[in-house]
């Protein structure tokens, strides 16, 4: 029972560890490539190649492929990104995330100690944001290799027991019913820990110490990928239509490539072994330790072949689904038709794991941010359209103060998610723009609560049957337009990370402030003139107010766009 034991806590320090580190070198790597990947997201385009290259080489650089994945229904929920895309970039996520298996390849274990060692020092005395984020990474790195290491040791005693080789008989790869048994553990263990990569660190060390033969170790990889699809599933819940595609194409990627590569299992395994043999001069399948000569050469072969069977599907796979992407777009389109009602794409839904890679979950919420510039803008258009033209659109009103609601839900959700985001360990370049993007998000919800104001005055006069002097109007009118210009102008230099000369924009806010003050004075002056009605003095003053507070908002997300908005 002793030895049962301390093979139980062996594995689960190792297994703790090694995610630790799956989890640190994540985070350092992310921050230490924070604007590569932020550049390469904003690249992606309708090209499969370009959308799958940059898929793969972001979950490089992130070492989650459900972190990636995530993001990108993050971003078609927010209308940033197609769903052509986003199969483009998850078919390259799900190759990147095989990073993880050759990582396990380097025969790096004795060293995982020191590494993790020297780099914690390094972590904990270094004072640029930039060294200690290198070291959190390699210190992750050194985690990787010892809770592996960690892992063997307590897996390695498994073969001497009767019990544990009876129990992982039933893992046996030799018949398609096997391998289906086997698919299935893995998919369920990935489902359970919510991780690909934990799972696949426990099957390289099972599998490594010669406890299960590489067929099964095989097998359970193919289940791993379909397990780790649980994650974007449960990130869509709640979503717009076409995250909700977004996610299940990961998932049909994934199922429909496990189906194919069981029904060619053992040939893909002989040519995996094929390849293996020639790097490494001897093929896993059947393998025994005896045969390898040494159990450090056995470990190195086995991990090998397992790593090259997780590209290879990955990369076979995607081969397949390339020349279809638009017709299995069209798919997802009759599996998950549009919902009838109006749909609010959310960002909650995404908050927590969102916050696993900061760098990426910053340039969500600042899509969200111009999400909430482009809505002003379309409701300064609506309400110049209402106000200042001879249409009387009620639907077309009640799309002008639908986008206020949906201005002030979107507001919530980036509150809660960057209040989440700057809780967490992130560099000080990361934290200066959440609380930017903090401000501005701020700045646009009252600007559509003024809007909306505006839009009401309007209404009310019309409903009251009072006339704006043809004079009156006009002013009105180059005044909106100003407003709008303004509004343009700082929104475009907000999305292209521009910072625009600080003069020019002051004179402009001056400019339409002293319209509104020439406008009142005028009105003040028709009042002591001649009778003018009461209620249109009141509400033309509240007009030109809110203009003015409009016009003072968007200097203010001038203002705010200065330290990071060049970034």
């Amino acid at each position: 029972m002793s030895q049962v034991l301390a093979m139980a806590m062996a594995v689960i320090g190792g297994l703790g560890i090694f995610m630790l580190g799956m989890k640190f070198m994540s985070e350092g790597m992310q921050t230490i490539a924070g604007n590569s990947l932020r550049r390469m997201i904003s690249l992606v385009t309708g090209n499969r190649l370009l959308a799958t290259a940059t898929g793969t080489a972001v979950t490089l650089l992130v070492q989650s492929s459900s972190v990636t994945t995530v993001i990108v229904v993050g971003l078609v929920n927010a209308g940033l990104m197609q769903l052509r895309q986003a199969i483009g970039v998850i078919f390259g996520a799900n190759i990147g995330t095989t990073i993880t298996g050759w990582i396990l390849v380097l025969e790096l274990g004795a060293w995982g100690l020191p590494l993790l060692g020297v780099a914690a020092l390094v972590y904990v005395f270094a004072r640029r944001d930039r060294s200690r984020f290198v070291a959190m990474a390699v210190m992750g790195l050194g985690m990787i290799f010892f809770g592996l290491e960690l892992m063997k040791n307590g897996f390695e005693p498994m073969r001497e027991l009767p019990t544990f080789v009876a129990a992982f008989s039933w893992f046996s790869a030799a018949t398609y019913a096997g391998i289906l048994k086997c698919v299935l553990a893995g998919c369920v263990v990935t489902l359970i820990v919510q991780s690909s990569s934990a799972t696949l660190g426990i099957t390289i060390g099972l599998a490594a110490t010669g406890v299960i033969p590489f067929e099964t170790a095989a097998a359970l990889v193919l289940g791993e990928n379909i397990g780790t699809t649980i994650t974007v599933v449960i990130a869509a819940l709640g979503a717009t239509t076409a995250a909700r595609r977004a996610a299940y194409a990961h998932v049909l990627f994934n199922v429909i490539g496990v189906a194919w590569i069981t029904g060619l299992f053992h040939p893909y395994l002989w040519l995996v072994g094929r390849t293996v043999g020639l790097i490494e001069g001897v093929d896993p399948s059947g393998l025994t330790l005896a045969a390898a000569g040494s159990a450090g050469k056995f470990a190195v072969v086995v991990t090998t072949g397992i790593a090259l069977v997780h590209t290879g599907f990955n990369v076979l796979n995607t081969l397949v689904f390339l020349p279809f992407v638009r017709p299995f777009a069209r798919l997802l389109e009759r599996l998950i038709p549009e919902r009838e009602s109006d749909e609010i794409p959310h960002l909650r839904h995404l908050d927590s794991r969102s916050v696993d890679s900061p760098v990426l979950g910053i340039e969500q919420s600042r899509g969200e941010v111009l999400r909430m510039a482009e809505g002003t803008a379309k409701m300064l258009g609506w309400i110049r359209d209402l106000a200042f033209g001879d249409l009387r659109d009620e639907e077309l009103s009640r799309r002008v103060f639908r986008r206020e609601e949906v201005l002030d839900n979107i507001q919530r959700e980036i509150i809660t998610f960057l209040t989440e985001i700057l809780d967490a360990n992130v560099p000080h370049a990361i934290a200066e723009e959440g609380r930017q993007q903090l401000r501005i998000a701020h700045e646009l919800e009252s600007v559509g609560d003024r809007l909306a104001s505006i839009l009401r005055c309007y209404l009310e006069l019309r409903d009251r049957e009072l006339e704006i002097p043809e004079a009156q109007l006009a002013g009105l009118l180059a005044l909106h337009d100003g407003v709008t210009g303004f509004h343009q102008q700082i929104r475009e230099a907000y999305s292209k990370r521009q910072r625009l000369a600080d003069a020019p924009v002051r004179a402009l806010s001056d400019e339409l402030t002293g319209r509104v003050h020439r406008l009142r004075d005028e009105q003040l002056q028709r009042m002591t003139a001649s009778a003018v009605d009461p209620s249109f003095s009141i509400i033309y003053t509240s007009l030109l107010t809110d203009y003015l507070r409009v016009r003072g908002h968007i200097l203010n997300i001038h203002d705010a766009g200065a330290p990071a908005g060049g970034a």
